[in-house]
């Protein structure tokens, strides 16, 4: 783990079954616009004796493989930013766990997708993304799809519902648009109606409440292009429809539920499957208000 005197690394998980070009220079800006190292670290879980009798060896191949991972990863991070301050971590165990220890120590954990169905992130030993975005004690970005860098202005979006975690998702997204000279469109999926004659919620008061719920930002990020939508419709299905074309989309995390995979919320856990660009997920916690590093 990093020294407490040390800055908060942004942290890459690498897979060894699947080294993404996309998702380690997706870590490494970010590492790089904020000033902090990069910490890559794959997990060997600890798997049971091989079915033909070569525990010991089975396991040996397993940590040869995710050393040979992380020098890869290493090397697309280096030709990327050859400045950048790389650390490459091998550690024992499975990666779920590991990651989150490792998000205690964390600016930002970065992901991959493997694109399990819904019952293997929930059940999997293998399922990342779900169960880090779930418990992670830091931002979570699971990078599925690329940025879209194409669209001018570019834009991030945010997603507020007015609930104590929306705060320091709204906060993590500014800070991630202004350090992108992007603009932040903050929008609110008033949901529609389950039962028959139930009304939607007032506009003008969910307007207010939207307002009120970004004026932190304003203040943080006085330069910032801050936009305002309210649209009825699903929260998951109108996130991925805003977030075509934009560069990430951003979430605050307020599940609850026994499972691990359903601790993560429905909306968050229903980006990461289908959002068209990156989606981090925020918890609301302790660290929430913790100050993020400004280096620009």
């Amino acid at each position: 783990m990093t020294s407490p005197t040390e800055p908060r690394p942004i942290v890459l998980g690498v897979d060894a079954r699947q080294v993404s070009p996309m998702v380690v220079d997706w870590a490494a800006d970010e590492a790089e616009r904020r000033g902090l190292p990069l910490r890559l670290v794959h997990a060997v879980p600890d798997e049971p004796r091989d079915r033909r009798g070569d525990g010991p060896g089975y396991l040996q191949s397993l940590r040869e493989a995710g050393g040979a991972a992380l020098e890869k990863a290493e090397g697309v991070a280096a030709e990327r930013h050859p400045g950048l301050r790389l650390r490459p971590v091998l550690r024992d165990g499975p990666p779920a766990p590991v990651l989150c220890a490792e998000s205690e120590r964390a600016a930002l954990v970065v992901l991959g997708s493997r694109r399990l169905g819904r019952l293997e992130e929930v059940l999997s030993r293998y399922s990342v993304t779900v169960p880090v975005s779930a418990q992670a004690h830091c931002p979570v970005a699971v990078v599925r799809e690329p940025e879209h860098t194409t669209l001018q202005p570019p834009y991030v979006v945010v997603g507020v519902d007015g609930s104590p975690a929306c705060g320091p998702a709204v906060r993590f997204a500014a800070d991630l648009a202004a350090r992108r000279g992007a603009a932040l469109r903050a929008v609110w999926v008033r949901r529609t109606p389950v039962r028959p004659f139930e009304p939607l919620e007032d506009e003008a008061e969910v307007r207010r409440r939207l307002f009120e719920s970004t004026a932190g930002c304003v203040a943080d990020e006085p330069d910032l292009d801050l936009t305002h939508e309210v649209v009825p419709g699903d929260p998951v299905e109108e996130l991925v429809r805003v977030s075509a074309h934009a560069l990430a989309v951003v979430v605050g995390r307020h599940g609850r539920g026994g499972l691990t995979g359903m601790r993560l919320g429905t909306v968050p856990h229903g980006l990461i499957r289908g959002a068209p660009c990156p989606v981090v997920t925020v918890p609301a916690g302790p660290r929430a208000d913790e100050p993020l590093n400004r280096e620009r």
